[in-house]
């Protein structure tokens, strides 16, 4: 792979701790969730900072498939839900759930640009066989 970009960051203190970016553009203390164990303090977790940039990248996905189809995309909106669980086999993993809505286009137009999107997201191409993702247009 050419590299176009790449973002370094660094944590200290695992889940409970903090991390910042090269950059110092992310800057913060994260908290382990009530569900995990942890205190449950209002501070982001590692599944939070995943959903975002999930979210984010597979909306500009279907912003380049639609550039690339010629299609107006008009307003779009990816809600993305991370979940972490146990693993059958021991360990830990993650399931991801996006919720995609292209209210300006039809449904026989938005699953196509939906369904490649899928092959063209980074995120969606780093996690292809290693968890379940569920990629819905609502």
């Amino acid at each position: 792979m050419k590299s176009l970009y790449e973002a370094k960051a660094v944590a200290q203190g695992g889940r409970n701790g903090h991390v910042k970016s090269s950059d110092g553009v992310l800057d913060f203390d994260l908290s382990i969730p009530k569900g995990l164990g942890g205190p449950g303090k209002p501070l982001p977790n590692p599944e939070m900072l995943f959903a975002a940039g999930y979210a984010a990248c597979f909306d500009s996905a279907l912003a380049f498939v639609a550039a690339q189809q010629h299609v107006t995309l008009g307003t779009s909106q990816v809600s993305a839900a991370v979940s972490i669980g146990a693993r059958e086999g021991g360990g830990f993993g993650l399931a991801v759930r996006l919720e995609v809505s292209l209210p300006d286009l039809p449904r026989e137009q938005a699953q196509p640009l939906v369904d490649t999107a899928h092959t063209v997201c980074p995120y969606s191409n780093a996690v292809r066989n290693n968890i379940e993702v569920d990629v819905k247009l609502v």
